[in-house]
């Protein structure tokens, strides 16, 4: 396959070549990125991952995420609505994040907003907007792989219709992926499928 498709890996198995464009992408594209994730503390997580990654590069957020997880107590919603105006202060000092008052405002925000529907909730609003795997080609190159779709687009106004923050079609779209709502590994890749 072209350079846009699937390359060989450092064991000879085909993958996506972003996947091989860092040595921290390779366990993430393999074991994580297009594979389903359910639970609300879950998808919470993903939501403010992909919130901070807008304007940055994956490999950015993906290098501090254990420290977003220990600054965002493991991003239990309960856990993170609870947070003040101190922990405000803590976060927009802590150096293992990515330091922007209009992300770490949504994501505080959020956390209150989320913390007061019912379990499951979230995870079933985001869900219903999983489209059918057979109307979506498997993409053969990256050049195939949209960065908005209309079930992004809905599932962004729907989000933002509820009162979450900084979540755009593009960041739903980023989420949908990376949550296994769609499978956007291209054709021949190993990943593909969930294998």
């Amino acid at each position: 396959m072209s350079a846009s498709g699937a390359v060989p890996g450092p064991d000879g198995r085909l993958r996506c070549p972003w996947g091989l464009s860092a040595e921290d992408y390779l366990a993430y594209h393999d074991e994580e990125w297009g594979r389903p994730v359910h639970g609300d503390d879950a998808l919470f997580e993903r939501l403010c991952l992909e919130a901070f990654q807008s304007g940055l590069s994956w490999i950015t957020i993906l290098r501090r995420r254990e420290g977003f997880r220990t600054a965002f107590e493991g991003f239990r919603i309960a856990s993170v609505a609870a947070f003040g105006d101190a922990d405000r202060e803590r976060l927009l000092q802590d150096e293992g994040i990515i330091r922007n008052r209009a992300k770490i405002d949504a994501t505080l925000a959020n956390a209150r907003l989320l913390a007061g529907w019912s379990p499951g909730e979230l995870d079933g609003l985001i869900w219903s907007y999983a489209p059918d795997p057979a109307d979506r080609p498997a993409p053969r190159t990256v050049a195939d792989v949209p960065a908005v779709t209309d079930e992004s687009t809905a599932l962004s106004k729907a989000l933002k219709k509820r009162g979450v923050r900084f979540v755009g079609p593009t960041t739903a779209y980023a989420l949908m992926q990376a949550c296994g709502l769609v499978d956007d590994h291209v054709t021949d890749c190993v990943a593909r499928g969930g294998k």
